[in-house]
């Protein structure tokens, strides 16, 4: 979108419109992911970041510590494992969305380069990297899971999202958006935690997943002015405030923040794991944000090639090493329409 030169920037239509919005109040991960020389080009709306679930239930029945989230992939195989062993769920570990939560927010989350140009944000990427050290690390441990049995491939998009709803599952990662759903529906004690880490690796952070508004260009004054008005009703705290208390996705702003109940996040602790984690971790070049050409496409190849080394088709480095030179052409010709 940043590229195409179709949109009309929100921080300008806001400008035009005459309404003042005060864009250092949004939180600094939000903005820069949506930003071109500090200024916001969409707005954010439903914005969230991948986590970790767990089955408090299913701990429990197998003897785990069900106040204690697993906190790094090595905690994880022991509870998968406890709880599959001991009957206490049919699934130890799952995932949704798998290359948002396995590849991209791992490097980010452990400080890794998903991209050159620092990920994209600072020139258009030309060369992924997922294929090093990490990323093979990461499908060398989830297919040995596999073959133990504690470890279930759900599939693509949110069908991973199903079996951490019902509790088939006893630990998952995925959006924070889920944390809605979750309490509305289970039937059973759950809990929440960050995302796992790798030793050996440095502190990062996870990015930002959901969506933002973006404005087109072409379009009457009349319509630009409902949309700034509709948009200046989104930012209202109040709003940011129920959206997030009743989604799970993030409030944007300082401001919304700051009109929570004073024990907001003690009484609603799934729902201060995502902005503890978002907020606590550390922003560096490797983990500021991924910008890529065509991102759905290399999002639909790296999810394809992760198919394929999961129903053993091709080794953890085949398939990664092809996801990146499938991904290399996409961003290439992507490119091409840009020179």
């Amino acid at each position: 979108m940043l590229s195409s030169g179709a949109i009309y920037p929100v921080f300008q239509l806001m400008k035009d419109q005459g309404i003042k919005v005060d864009w250092d109040d949004f939180l600094s991960v939000v903005k820069t992911y949506y930003s071109k020389g500090g200024n916001l080009y969409s707005l954010p709306f439903n914005s969230s970041t991948p986590i970790l679930y767990y089955n408090k239930t299913a701990f429990e029945k197998a003897g785990l510590n069900p106040q204690v989230a697993p906190k790094t992939f090595e905690d994880i195989e022991k509870a998968a494992r406890a709880v599959v062993s001991k009957g206490a769920a049919k699934i130890g570990f799952t995932i949704s969305w798998p290359s948002w939560t396995l590849m991209e927010n791992m490097h980010t989350w452990n400080d890794q380069p998903f991209a050159n140009h620092n990920n994209g944000m600072t020139a258009m990427a030309t060369e992924l990297k997922f294929n090093g050290k990490l990323g093979l690390e990461i499908m060398e441990i989830l297919t040995r899971w596999q073959k133990e049995g504690i470890f279930t491939y759900s599939g693509r998009a949110a069908r991973g999202d199903q079996p951490t709803i019902n509790g088939e599952a006893a630990v998952s990662l995925a959006s924070t958006a889920l944390v809605g759903t979750m309490t509305r529906t289970s039937k059973f004690e759950w809990g929440t935690g960050s995302l796992p880490r790798l030793s050996g690796y440095p502190q990062g952070n996870s990015i930002i997943g959901g969506a933002s508004l973006w404005v087109m260009k072409g379009h009457t004054k009349e319509q630009y002015k409902g949309v700034a008005k509709f948009f200046e009703f989104l930012g209202q705290p109040e709003q940011q405030a129920w959206w997030h208390s009743n989604t799970g996705y993030f409030p944007l702003t300082r401001a919304a923040v700051k009109i929570l109940p004073e024990d907001h996040f003690r009484k609603n602790p799934n729902l201060w794991t995502a902005f503890a984690q978002i907020t606590g971790g550390k922003t560096t070049p490797n983990s500021q944000g991924i910008r890529l050409g065509n991102f759905v496409a290399i999002r639909d190849t790296i999810e394809g090639e992760m198919e394929n080394i999961f129903s053993a088709k091709k080794t953890p480095k085949q398939g990664l090493d092809d996801a990146v030179k499938k991904g290399n052409q996409t961003l290439k010709e992507f490119a091409s329409m840009y020179k």
